[in-house]
């Protein structure tokens, strides 16, 4: 990348090969941790294994009365306040040690260390007991090349400092020497068996795989070191730092299984698992023990008391008593109990954790030997997908020494030979991988995927990315991380040459940013469409329903209101939307006329009906949740299907309207106190209390059994108010809807006869359906049928404020006859020819039945939802964003049907607690931060307190509590309700 010319080349090049955007993140972004490790995948996930590590806390260790008796479990609190001596501490190390013994398949016959410090604190104390200056004929071969020689000057001093601290050992020990140390001619390499026993040696240290973090032994290497070993075992020893190595050991399982047997292995477990402080395990074998002890003997150098594993066996003589192993820190799986402790008072709840996050990883993986082959898979399919991405290289080219816990990988760029410009872009590109992101030179800021932290490559180590891959993680997260690495490095690359450009005065626009909206109209039309219906229901000071509410909100939004039909076309203003107001056209006549040849561009209307005819290049809404009436074949009629333009609607809008005025209805006669006529007896002074009141019982709603037929929008408020009343509510709906209706507290039934069955009352609420083309019959015409009202307890009422043809006439008629409904409520169309005179609509075969069934019917022309100005205001509204976003981006919210080619989906829009929670409607909350944050501080109370009362089992304990916090409870829990209304975060999700 010498000119201008080949920078430009480089640029577009990587621009072409991230033109598709980022690749899919990783289920977790940190990738620096070791092979077993806490696989949370984000903060809710963590939050909630925050929340079954609690739980587990308080099933797992039990509190006892000095009788035996179980009074409760300990909490994280108790744990986490209280010296950890004795029980629960005592029994929650016990448990670690076990599980980390039992799932690493450590033999019964090797004892396990625990103390404190991290990886080189602790891998120190490993080495210090084994390894003796005073022994002189003690000789330890190190697999990693001599600090400050030529084969190590390329590392940093991580990678040389294990070794570092061997010689500064023998170098400050009084009878130290440090030429007993033999070291490797390279990283990571196990001489044979021979070679080992002609260098003299009887302590092996193997620390390469750690250090260079990418490779593995060979099983060939491995099987030399045993044989080694099972030259002279009581002499000959081997030590691992096995950091990478537990659960990545790309062996077969017999080989791994020698390995734990006849070798000591160290690993920082709080690095590996999460624990909150630092601490270790460290194995040892029998004979590595009996060094141990005879090392006490004769000791070398000082120990810090919290790091040793042999202790005194008098306490009161730290110095001068007698020091064994058998008075350590150790793990005995043969007796399965600890010999003694840990010195630090405040492990056990780091401890807990290890136990807990091992349990769940062998959980969701399975058994060690599962992990190790996960491990060695996952190896597999870094090296295939580095095989077909010419772009990176593995770092570690032999494959059989390839690590499977750890992946190192270069860069291979021909268009960069700049080692400096190589450095800038692979650091840019960790920018990009994280959080912080990177600005262009114009301005344009790219945020982090946050797809890949902590990918550092040691320093000194020839490579740019290195991550933890072991088998804790799924294949798919594997190929995630790489592909996310190959993107952050182009798209860094581009930055890095524009900044190269831009000291050479190219610059670049910036674009449009991601994700906004494309203006697609045509700024050399005049857009035009037909509202008509009422907008408003308020009237104005004319006497005439106001509509200039929606006459402002069009025109703040850029669009233009004509009150009447298009005159002339030519005339309108080109590049805006115009919207003609007609809320007086009523009948096919009146409409096909100015709709027939598409002179709209688009139509909003509500009640009326729309002529299969009438054409809509660019679509419509209706006000309101169905739209059986909206014949226009523009969008395939009411269905919405097989049409070319895009049909919506405004669900949830007039939802509490209807399912009020369908309580009016059921209030009108249940309660069935006679109130007009005890109202004219009171007013003529003609009642008395005490002696009359017995002759009007009363059957009230609370109690009562209301079945409702629909669980959408209408249909779950009105079972909202029901319950207010204390009604049963019983709801009919398709199957996948149970839980969500049971998560509200309501009953499901599986069939509308089930929910009718003993019902006093029953709401439909369950639309038209689908119309069939071939009969011209809609899906639910007539679903309430003479078994569904027969069903019904003797007496009952119906409530049919859905459509009129959802109730079969003449089985309404044989019930009202019978007595077994003794009220119908019913809101449908109602047409009447201007000419004519003739009725028509749905509501037509309920007439003659008000003849015959004179004050048990309450008949309503569609009127249930319009009764209510602002839904209607709201609605409109709605439509006309709805209107905006189809004409001006090609943008369809609230689809009903098919999606016409050329649009996208903008998914639903309902009101604020209406209908289901969308993830819109959760991302519009996420931009409130004073409220959500206001429901967090109220919900994390909430929970505190019941969880505390959930496990507190001591009554005195458990009063205290009520005590405390009973009032901060009532009033967090009433704020909390509150705030999850006012979201709108009460429903069940969308689908």
């Amino acid at each position: 990348m010498t000119n201008i010319e080949q920078m430009q080349e480089q640029r577009l090049e990587a621009l072409r090969l991230t033109k598709s955007g980022a690749p899919r993140l990783p289920s977790n972004p940190f990738f620096g941790v070791g092979p077993i490790t806490d696989a949370t995948t984000d903060e809710v996930d963590s939050r909630l294994r925050r929340i079954a590590f609690d739980t587990w806390i308080e099933k797992s260790y039990r509190k006892f009365d000095d009788k035996g008796n179980d009074i409760g479990g300990f909490t994280t609190a108790e744990i986490s306040r209280s010296m950890h001596r004795g029980y629960p501490a005592d029994k929650i190390l016990t448990d670690m040690m076990r599980a980390i013994h039992r799932y690493f398949h450590f033999p019964k016959t090797n004892r396990m260390a625990v103390g404190l410090g991290g990886g080189h604190s602790g891998y120190t104390v490993r080495v210090q007991h084994l390894m003796n200056a005073n022994d002189a004929s003690q000789r330890v071969y190190v697999d990693t090349p001599r600090p400050e020689s030529d084969q190590s000057r390329a590392a940093g001093f991580f990678r040389q400092s294990w070794a570092t601290q061997l010689i500064e050992m023998q170098r400050f020990a009084e009878k130290g020497c440090e030429s007993r140390i033999h070291f490797a001619a390279s990283e990571g390499v196990i001489p044979t068996a021979a070679e080992l026993s002609a260098l003299g040696v009887s302590i092996f240290v193997g620390v390469g795989h750690e250090t260079t973090g990418a490779n593995a032994y060979t099983s060939r290497e491995i099987h030399e070191l045993l044989n080694w070993i099972n030259g002279d075992p009581a002499n000959r020893h081997a030590v691992f730092d096995a950091t990478s190595m537990l659960g990545a050991m790309p062996w077969e399982p017999e080989l791994v299984d020698a390995v734990m047997a006849k070798c000591c292995l160290f690993m920082p477990f709080q690095k590996a698992i999460g624990g909150v402080s630092g601490y270790f395990v460290a194995s040892f074998t029998p004979h590595a023990l009996a060094l141990v002890e005879k090392n006490q003997q004769d000791p070398s150098w000082a120990i810090p008391r919290q790091l040793k594993i042999a202790p005194p066996i008098d306490a009161r003589q730290p110095l001068s008593a007698k020091r064994s192993v058998d008075a350590g820190p150790f793990y005995d799986a043969a007796e399965d109990r600890m010999l003694g402790g840990v010195i630090n008072t405040y492990s056990a709840l780091a401890f807990a954790e290890t136990t807990f996050g091992l349990l769940q990883s062998e959980a969701r993986v399975g058994s060690l030997v599962e992990l190790n082959k996960r491990s060695a898979a996952n190896r597999a399919v870094i090296d295939g997908w580095v095989e077909s991405h010419p772009l990176f290289s593995l770092t570690v080219t032999d494959a059989e020494r390839r690590g499977a816990a750890v992946t190192l990988l270069k860069v291979e760029d021909a268009g960069i030979t700049d080692p400096a410009i190589h450095a800038r872009i692979i650091a840019r590109s960790k920018q990009l991988l994280g959080y912080e992101g990177f600005t262009h030179p114009n301005g344009e800021f790219e945020p982090g995927l946050d797809a890949a932290r902590y990918v550092n490559a040691f320093p000194g180590t020839p490579g740019d990315y290195r991550a933890w891959v072991g088998g804790i993680r799924e294949p798919a997260d594997i190929v995630a991380l790489l592909e996310n690495l190959q993107y952050a490095y182009l798209r860094a690359k581009i930055l890095v040459i524009e900044e190269e450009l831009a000291k050479q005065g190219v610059t670049f626009a910036a674009p449009v940013k991601a994700g906004a909206m494309v203006r697609k109209d045509d700024p050399e039309h005049a857009y035009t469409v037909l509202i008509a219906d009422l907008v408003g229901l308020r009237r104005g000071a004319d006497g005439e329903p106001d509509d200039s509410e929606i006459r402002t909100y069009v025109e703040e939004k850029g669009g233009v209101f004509h009150a009447g039909p298009i005159g002339d076309r030519a005339a309108l203003e080109k590049g805006r939307i115009h919207f003609f107001y007609q809320p007086n056209l009523s009948t096919e006549a009146e409409i096909l006329p100015q709709t027939d040849k598409g002179q709209y561009d688009a139509l909003i209307a509500a009640a009326t009906f729309i002529p299969k005819a009438s054409v809509f290049p660019f679509g419509g809404v209706r006000i309101g949740a169905g739209t059986g009436n909206m014949g226009s074949a523009s969008w395939g009629g009411g269905n919405g299907e097989g049409g070319e333009a895009p049909w919506m609607n405004t669900p949830g809008i007039n939802s509490r309207a209807t399912a009020q005025m369908a309580m009016k209805a059921i209030l009108k006669v249940v309660p069935d106190l006679p109130v007009d006529r005890l109202h004219q007896m009171v007013a003529n002074g003609d009642f008395d209390t005490g002696r009359q009141l017995k002759d009007f019982p009363t059957a009230k709603l609370e109690g009562q059994k209301i079945a409702i037929l629909g669980y959408g929008n209408i249909g779950r408020e009105v079972a909202k108010l029901a319950r207010v009343f204390g009604m049963k509510v019983v709801i009919y709906a398709r199957q996948h809807h149970q839980g969500w209706i049971e998560s509200e507290g309501f009953d499901y039934a599986a069939s509308p006869v089930e929910a009718a069955t003993g019902a006093d009352v029953l709401s439909v609420h369950i639309g038209l359906g689908r119309l069939d083309a071939a009969t011209g019959v809609y899906s639910n015409a007539g679903v309430v049928d003479t078994q569904i009202l027969g069903a019904m307890n003797d007496g009952a009422v119906l409530v049919n404020y859905d459509r009129g043809e959802v109730v079969d006439a003449a089985a309404l008629d044989q019930a009202l006859s019978s007595g077994k409904i003794a009220h119908a409520a019913i809101d449908a169309d109602l047409f009447k020819d201007a000419v004519t005179g003739k009725l028509s609509g749905p509501m037509v075969p309920y007439l003659p039945l008000e003849e015959r069934h004179k004050g048990k019917l309450e008949l309503l022309p569609h009127a249930a939802a319009d009764t209510d100005h602002p839904s209607r205001v709201t609605g409109a509204k709605q439509a006309v964003d709805q209107i905006f976003d189809v004409i001006r981006f090609k943008s369809v919210t609230n689809l009903k049907g098919d999606l016409p080619d050329g649009y996208v989906s903008a998914g639903g829009r309902t009101p604020a607690g209406i209908g289901r929670v969308t993830k819109r409607v959760v991302s519009e909350i996420s931009g409130n931060a004073e409220l959500l944050d206001e429901l967090r501080r109220t919900s994390e109370k909430v929970a505190a307190i019941v969880g505390a009362l959930s496990v507190v089992s001591d009554p005195s304990h458990r009063n205290r509590i009520i005590d405390r916090y009973t009032g901060l409870l009532a009033e967090n829990a009433g704020r909390q309700r509150a705030l999850l209304e006012q979201l709108g975060l009460y429903g069940p999700a969308a689908e």
